[in-house]
């Protein structure tokens, strides 16, 4: 099998990679990325010499480029988006175009190509706030960021692509992924890496949000589980049932780290910052996949990359996340 696997130099999207190249000795993966500031080569350095990995630097909004790519391959994965929620409150064009723009011209190029399979990657973002329960993949969608709504409407898109064409479509919907490679903005690569160089950890609010958790691992072989086995035109949620609120991780990364709580500097809440995210996951669940790994190992492992791996993630600190550090905590 041949895989577009678009946004393949971001978190999640690089991780995919490296599993589908380790577990699939005939699969043949071209992966095109714009190389946006998320974006990193380190993130695949491991296997860039490897005859059945290719990487093309373009924009999935560009139709010329995608075309060319999309003819010559079976399936398509579009894990390209810009994802951060405080980006995409401080500036929402980036995000509606590449997220719902992008999503169209690769799904019109998986249209013209006839391609086996187009799976987009989502978030649990898109269904918005929950007191109590959990989503369903029925469930209506309220996103409540910018970001979020462009990955809504980025999911309406490719469902009509399914109702009205046919496409074979699927979706999955992941819970907030950690673990290895990713970007530190995010909150546990960001308290990890602040907390190894005693630097304070800003935390919204009152550090009560709640999110669950999954491994990027446990997210990757969902994925690839949704891409062998899942049925065409469907939403499949991908959660690892570890919910904590953002004060439990801080505390769980201090505590592992041997750092004092002092560290910790409460910010002023972000605007429609969500108080709780939770999916029901059982539509995968009676299909026979569930997580592997537990929090606590996953969390353990997560931990100990960052500390081995400063070489990945300090060069990234001192540039240009230096600057928007700075705006977005160090003057609240």
């Amino acid at each position: 099998m041949k895989l577009l696997i678009t946004g393949g130099m971001g978190f999640i999207g690089s991780n995919f990679i490296r599993y589908l190249i380790n577990k699939y000795p005939d699969y043949r993966i071209i992966n095109l990325d714009i190389m946006s500031y998320a974006a990193n080569p380190d993130n695949l350095r491991d296997i860039e010499g490897n005859p059945r990995y290719k990487f093309v630097k373009g924009d999935i909004c560009d139709p010329q480029i995608v075309d060319e790519l999309a003819k010559d391959v079976d399936v398509i994965v579009n894990f390209a988006a810009e994802t951060h929620v405080d980006r995409s409150i401080l500036g929402p064009e980036s995000f509606i175009k590449t997220d719902i723009y992008g999503t169209y011209v690769l799904l019109e190029a998986a249209k013209r190509y006839g391609h086996k399979r187009y799976i987009q990657i989502s978030t649990d973002e898109c269904y918005g706030s929950i007191e109590k329960g959990s989503f369903k993949e029925t469930d209506p969608l309220n996103p409540s960021s910018p970001y979020a709504a462009s990955k809504a409407g980025a999911d309406l898109l490719v469902n009509s692509y399914f109702v009205t064409y046919g496409l074979p479509v699927l979706i999955t919907r992941s819970s907030n992924n950690f673990g290895p490679y990713q970007y530190p903005e995010k909150l546990i690569p960001l308290f990890i890496t602040n907390a190894l160089e005693d630097e304070p950890l800003p935390l919204y609010g009152d550090g009560k949000n709640v999110r669950d958790w999954v491994y990027v691992i446990d997210n990757c072989e969902a994925i690839d589980f949704v891409l062998h086995e899942g049925k065409e035109g469907e939403i499949y949620n991908i959660a690892g049932g570890n919910e904590r609120t953002n004060l439990e991780i801080t505390e769980i990364i201090l505590r592992e780290l041997g750092k004092p709580r002092d560290l910790v500097k409460f910010v002023k809440d972000r605007p429609g910052h969500d108080r709780r995210y939770s999916l029901d996951c059982q539509k995968i669940h009676q299909l026979g996949l569930r997580p592997r790994f537990s929090f606590e190992r996953a969390m353990k492992e997560t931990i100990k990359w960052y500390v081995n791996n400063r070489w990945w993630w300090e060069k990234i600190k001192s540039g240009e996340f230096k600057r928007y550090y700075d705006m977005m905590y160090r003057r609240r």
